[in-house]
């Protein structure tokens, strides 16, 4: 490798570092972006014309450009036309592509490095590494797809007789019968096959099980396992630059559903080897009537909000997919030029991904500065005069403190029961991704303003307006 080409590298990674940093911010998320992806721009062109590669065909040039065009095409598209709450589909979906590439990566260097006289043959190390991105890349394809295909809602939950079970025996007869490869040393691409047709069915059976109220951990741990793969890519072509945005993806992903795992209550091997969700007959048994509700109207609901002092705004997934993020930001212009104090309480896990509802809400030009996270919001709940829930429902659900029996006890929540009002707005008593009943709903403090979110939130701001 020449200085040039190193330096290029060292470049590329220190961008890949300072994008990460500025991702952490709304403000600066956009500038993040652009920086890793310039560095990323920058070490494609200097290994294309830098690396030294002899004796490659003209055509091989021409097949990787078209390939990057296409690819780029086709990824701006996605990127320009993807609505906010298809998002953590798209997330979904290039963590599987990420995974693909792994896995074929992983063939192609099994071919070249193993594939040879037994003179000849590769160590185990590197055997090792090439199975690893093998397995990884494949559970990381097929899990990715059959989470995208749940967030779409073009699959449901499907919960096999002992699936626990199967998949835990699963996934230690892939570690054993991989280590027999490893320590046979064998150049047979019919083991290989079968360990990789193994692979691809444990990422689906890995998946399918999935409880709504889990996927944002498994989003976040499915983005981990990518960079995992990208990382092992990086270790087999020996590219500093695969490796290190490998580690930062992986890394920053493991991280990530270790924030989700204490926000769902949960243990990081509880999530691997656990059962992901709710049994259906478990939830719908512990589903608790809590008699009769409150309903409202606009009308009441704005008077409600004109007169307080302090209003917290609560978003949910409703709020992405009625699209009324710009819509919410009017009413809290509009409350805040009232002399309202207004803030958002952002649960961990609100909406389908990690962080959806701050880039919802970033997207129609919220302050930042008023997104305030649970641990923060909680405390507030007891001084605030109303709670304006839109589309949220398991995230401020009772339950978690007081059922021992639902599935979502132990779950850390916002406590907006502890406010002095409470306004929910949703379109019907429908229970949330959990699929159990909230207790909130049929406190005496709340009321319930039925209603698709941009509807109801577009007659409230006309009913302050008049105010």
């Amino acid at each position: 490798m020449s200085i040039t080409l190193s330096i290029i590298y060292l470049i590329a990674t220190v961008t890949f570092v300072i994008g990460l940093k500025f991702l952490g911010h709304p403000e600066t998320a956009k500038k993040g972006n652009f920086i890793s992806a310039t560095g990323m721009i920058l070490a494609i062109i200097g290994t294309l014309f830098l690396h030294g590669f002899e004796n490659v065909p003209l055509i091989n040039y021409i097949l990787i450009g078209a390939a990057l065009l296409v690819g780029t095409i086709i990824g701006w598209l996605i990127a320009m036309k993807v609505e906010m709450t298809k998002m953590p589909e798209l997330v979904s979906l290039f963590n599987g592509f990420g995974g693909g590439s792994a896995l074929l990566i992983g063939l192609i260097e099994f071919n070249k490095n193993v594939g040879v006289e037994d003179s000849m043959k590769a160590s185990a190390s590197i055997i090792t590494t090439i199975l690893a991105a093998i397995i990884i890349g494949s559970i990381t394809f097929t899990g990715s797809l059959i989470a995208w295909a749940k967030l779409n809602g073009s699959m449901k939950d499907i919960r096999l007789p002992k699936y626990n079970l199967i998949n835990n025996v699963m996934f230690l007869a892939l570690a054993a019968f991989a280590t027999y490869i490893v320590l046979m040393n064998t150049d047979s691409f019919l083991l290989i096959t079968i360990l990789l047709v193994a692979s691809l069915i444990y990422g689906i059976l890995f998946v399918i099980p999935i409880g709504g109220a889990d996927m944002p951990v498994v989003i976040s741990l499915l983005n981990s396992l990518t960079g995992i793969a990208a990382a092992i890519t990086g270790v087999l072509y020996g590219n500093m630059v695969m490796l290190v945005g490998g580690i930062l993806v992986g890394s920053a992903g493991l991280i990530l559903t270790f924030v989700m795992c204490k926000a769902m209550n949960r243990s990081l091997s509880g999530v691997i080897f656990g059962a992901f969700g709710g049994d259906s007959d478990t939830v719908a048994a512990t589903g608790k009537s809590g008699g009769s509700i409150k309903k409202t109207t606009a009308s009441d609901s704005a008077i409600l909000l004109n007169y307080a002092n302090k209003v917290v705004i609560v978003p949910g997934y409703g709020l992405a997919v009625a699209q009324a993020q710009h819509v919410i930001h009017e009413l809290e212009t509009l409350l805040t030029k009232k002399g309202v104090d207004v803030s958002y309480a952002i649960h961990p896990v609100a909406g389908r991904m990690p962080g959806h509802m701050n880039v919802l809400l970033a997207e129609s030009n919220v302050d930042y500065d008023k997104l305030i996270e649970m641990d923060d919001i909680n405390p507030q709940f007891p001084n605030t005069d109303v709670v304006l829930v839109v589309g949220a429902n398991d995230v401020v659900n009772p339950a978690a403190h007081n059922d021992p029996a639902s599935p979502i006890y132990g779950m850390p929540i916002l406590d907006v029961e502890n406010a002095k009002h409470i306004i929910v707005n949703k379109r019907t008593m429908n229970a949330g991704y959990a699929g159990i009943e909230n207790e909130l709903f049929f406190n005496t403090k709340t009321s319930m303003l039925f209603g698709d979110a941009k509807s109801a939130l577009t007659e409230l701001v006309s009913e302050l307006k008049n105010m």
